[in-house]
């Protein structure tokens, strides 16, 4: 063992897929950023599995960054084909939100009316996940790495020896 560090892309490829694929799944993803958490812990550990190095907690953080971000590029694929039916959950809710009275400010019933697919709002909204995902992943990168990392191999230390005393002074004259 060398003790160089080998590629994070892999080990962050696995995690963020994973993290992505169940956050983007409705229902599955009550974990709010938990997922996201989860993904830059097992992208850490994958790390250090594969490193023969010590790792430090900035390594698991670049680990859980990476992660993050192709979360959110797996997260946003996945959701695109559940937006009608969060949008129709929603619009639902809504409803009988209105049925209580004027706690909805007027025309809300447009928020639900879409157009054709918007290239630009995906993209925002893929960015902001991207950021949002990539802190939440670098702090499941950290944990990963204090809970599974290497530790440094620390050298061993001599047992305490007793205090010597001081040879007697010579006689004054």
């Amino acid at each position: 063992m060398n003790g160089q560090k080998s590629s994070p892309w892999t080990p962050a490829l696995a995690g963020g897929a994973a993290a992505g694929i169940l956050s983007g799944i409705p229902f599955v993803n009550c974990l709010c950023c938990l997922w996201i958490i989860g993904g830059g812990i097992l992208a850490a550990y994958l790390y250090g599995k594969n490193t023969p190095a010590v790792l430090t907690s900035g390594d698991g953080a670049i680990v859980g960054a990476f992660a993050g971000v192709i979360a959110a590029v797996v997260d946003s694929m996945i959701s695109i084909p559940f937006q009608a039916i969060n949008a129709g959950f929603l619009k639902r809710i809504f409803d009988r939100l209105a049925d209580y009275g004027d706690a909805l400010p007027s025309g809300w019933e447009t928020w639900f009316v879409r157009g054709p697919f918007s290239i630009a709002w995906f993209f925002l909204g893929l960015l902001i996940s991207a950021a949002i995902f990539a802190a939440f992943g670098a702090l499941g990168g950290i944990l990963g790495i204090a809970l599974f990392g290497k530790k440094p191999a620390v050298p061993p230390t001599a047992p305490p020896q007793p205090p010597q005393s001081a040879p007697p002074a010579p006689p004054l004259p």
